[in-house]
C-alpha cells in the first residue's frame, strides 16, 4: 500500500469509492433512502474538488488502484475516511488516520457514521453527543466524537 497527497485528477476515482462504500458497507447501518441522500448518484465534481484540495487530503493505493481516501481541514476536523468495499480490513483506514492525525491540532473532531464508530472508539476518540442530521430531506444518525491529542 501507498499513501499520498490527493491531487485533483483523482476526484472522479474518490467519488466513485465513496459512493460504492456508502451503498454497500453502510447498507448494514443505514436504509436505501438514507443511502442515496449520503451518497447520491450524481456528485458535483468541482464542489469535492475544491473541498478535498482545501483540507489536507491522502489517498491509499493498491496496484495503482485507489482504495482509501481520507481528508482533515487545518482546525482538526477529520471529513471523510473511506476504504474501498473489496479492500475493507487492512489496516487501510488506520494508516490513513496515523497520518491525517499527525497534523498540528490539539484535537481531532469527526461525524462518524453508525458503521464506523466502533472504528474511531478503538482509536481513542469519545462520543460528545448522538445527532440526527438532514440531508436532501431525509434523516440520518451519527455521532460527533473528538480524540484529544
Amino acid at each position: 500500500m501507498f499513501i499520498r497527497k490527493y491531487q485533483s485528477n483523482d476526484c472522479q476515482k474518490v467519488i466513485e469509492l465513496f459512493y460504492d462504500t456508502v451503498h454497500t458497507i453502510n447498507a448494514r447501518d443505514y436504509n436505501k433512502e438514507q443511502l442515496f441522500s449520503w451518497a447520491p448518484k450524481e456528485a458535483n465534481l468541482n464542489k469535492w474538488n475544491q473541498s478535498l484540495m482545501n483540507n489536507f487530503c491522502l489517498v491509499a493505493e493498491m496496484d495503482n488502484q485507489i482504495v482509501g481516501f481520507g481528508d482533515i481541514s487545518k482546525d482538526g476536523y477529520l471529513d471523510h475516511l473511506f476504504v474501498h468495499k473489496d479492500f475493507q480490513g487492512q489496516g487501510i483506514a488506520s494508516n490513513l488516520c496515523n497520518k491525517l492525525e499527525s497534523i498540528p491540532s490539539k484535537q481531532i473532531t469527526t461525524h462518524a457514521s453508525i458503521t464506523a464508530k466502533p472504528f474511531f472508539e478503538k482509536r481513542g476518540y469519545k462520543v460528545i453527543k448522538k445527532q440526527t442530521v438532514v440531508r436532501n430531506k431525509i434523516e440520518l444518525v451519527n455521532y460527533v466524537m473528538r480524540k484529544n491529542k
